[in-house]
């Protein structure tokens, strides 16, 4: 290659990937492979429940992880992969509702989490039978891992 040859650019496959690295560095997204809270006001659509949580009884107990992804190591991962994804292409698009809403397969989440989390206090409230369903957790506590929220 002369001195005088243009830089190497690179050609159409390649650029899925390179726009994948650059949004992946320019997003963060390495913060989210961790357990820091702070992770999640990396978007400032959350900076209300990451401020929420810090007044939360569960701040000294639990991270967002905690409640928000479940506690084996596939589910963990393709959760945060789906999370990560959908929560990008919602965020980028500006497609959201405003405050942000949970979805009802991570509220299933969360409810798991509670039911993991508080498993000798609330097996005797579980349902005996199949043909009832298991009350919400956030029914009767909506405040406690989000305060005044």
């Amino acid at each position: 290659m002369s001195a005088l040859s243009p830089p190497c650019s690179p050609s159409f496959s390649e650029w899925p990937a390179v726009l994948g690295a650059f949004t992946f560095g320019y997003g963060k997204g390495w913060s989210y492979l961790s357990n820091d809270p702070q992770t999640c006001a990396n978007c400032h659509v959350m900076q209300g429940h990451m401020d929420s949580w810090e007044k939360s009884s569960h701040k000294d107990v639990a991270v967002c992880n905690d409640c928000h992804l479940p506690h084996d190591f596939v589910g963990k991962w393709v959760t945060k992969a789906d999370n990560g994804f959908f929560h990008s292409l919602a965020f980028t698009m500006d497609d959201f509702h405003e405050p942000i809403q949970i979805r009802p397969r991570n509220a299933l989440v969360a409810q798991h989490a509670c039911q993991h989390s508080h498993a000798d206090f609330v097996h005797s409230m579980e349902p005996t039978s199949s043909k009832f369903e298991t009350m919400s957790c956030v029914h009767c506590h909506p405040s406690v891992g989000h305060a005044l929220r």
